[in-house]
């Protein structure tokens, strides 16, 4: 391996690290290689595949995502089918998976779409022109070029800048990151390094670092296991998911795939047992033109299409 690029004083960007990197990074790639989480996602390069696992996996643990990637990938195994899928399974699947925000399955079954029809069925395989898909940004991107095409830039992700702040002491700034990420990947071996650093910040640098439980890989190097110092920079808590807005647009997406269309007022009890009030009429109004703004439902005022609701009411009902 060869060392990246140094500064102009000829000296690296990670102020704790050896000058010579070529042994950090042999010692992360061959931690990894000897024995790491089997997840299923990491046996494939097919970049469909990778990428219905990246958005999945945003927000939800790993463990909760394996079957239903498994699922989804059984009941739509390439992208072509996917396309060709009428988006209101796709988003059922989504919620009835509880797999959280259901926009993102609106996304994945249009960036489907758009490698048909732009891209002649090819995934295309720059970072770059992966975000042209829709609902891909840049992280979502580069790990896919990375994974399927072995293409990609340095993966700086919470976990990353953890372990880059621990053991070398990186300042916790996001360009400091950046750079140091950049420069300790060595070139052209994304795939395998960024899988490797994200499953050491995620297997033995967590919150609460397990270096000899996980056998580190960097210990001798590490600079906060010489110290005893393991801060970290702070990590964003995910707001609680129990009778959150989230929570209550997925049961709104779920109770419509059981029903062709529902009135409004009928919708709302099977929504939330406590509707009234504060949580009543308006409010689910709210819920429901926000879901139809994300062009996941339809919302009908006056005559109905459908004998559940009587002349004039508001009903809702899953766009297809």
């Amino acid at each position: 391996m060869t060392d990246a690029p140094a500064d102009a004083d000829g000296a690296h960007c990670l102020p704790a690290a050896p000058a010579d990197l070529d042994p950090v990074r042999d010692a992360l790639v061959e931690w990894y290689e000897d024995d790491h989480r089997d997840y299923p996602w990491r046996r494939t390069d097919d970049p469909y595949a990778i990428l219905v696992s990246e958005v999945m996996s945003q927000q939800t643990q790993l463990d909760r995502v394996v079957p239903a990637w498994e699922a989804f990938l059984d009941e739509w195994p390439t992208h072509s089918d996917l396309a060709a899928a009428d988006r209101a399974d796709v988003v059922s699947f989504w919620s009835n998976h509880s797999l959280g925000y259901n926009n993102r399955a609106k996304y994945l079954h249009e960036a489907a779409n758009q490698v048909e029809s732009e891209y002649d069925g090819e995934f295309p395989r720059a970072p770059d022109e992966l975000q042209e898909l829709m609902g891909v940004g840049p992280y979502t991107a580069n790990a896919v070029a990375s994974f399927a095409f072995n293409n990609g830039d340095a993966v700086v992700d919470t976990n990353v800048k953890r372990v880059l702040h621990r053991a070398f002491d990186v300042p916790d700034d996001d360009s400091a990151f950046e750079t140091s990420a950049t420069e300790l990947m060595p070139e052209g071996e994304s795939r395998v390094w960024n899988n490797a650093i994200m499953e050491l910040g995620g297997v033995a640098c967590g919150k609460t670092p397990r270096c000899d439980e996980e056998a580190c890989p960097w210990r001798e190097w590490c600079h906060a296991y010489e110290t005893g110092d393991f801060t970290a920079p702070d990590v964003p808590t995910q707001p609680s998911f129990e009778g959150s807005r989230r929570q209550m647009r997925g049961r709104v997406i779920r109770i419509l795939g059981e029903y062709d269309e529902l009135a409004l007022d009928a919708l709302g009890p099977r929504v939330r047992v406590d509707y009234g009030g504060d949580t009543g009429r308006e409010w689910l109004r709210g819920l429901v033109d926000d879901l139809a703004g994300d062009g996941l439902v339809d919302v009908v005022d006056g005559e109905p299409s459908d004998e559940a609701t009587e002349s004039g009411e508001v009903a809702v009902r899953l766009r297809r």
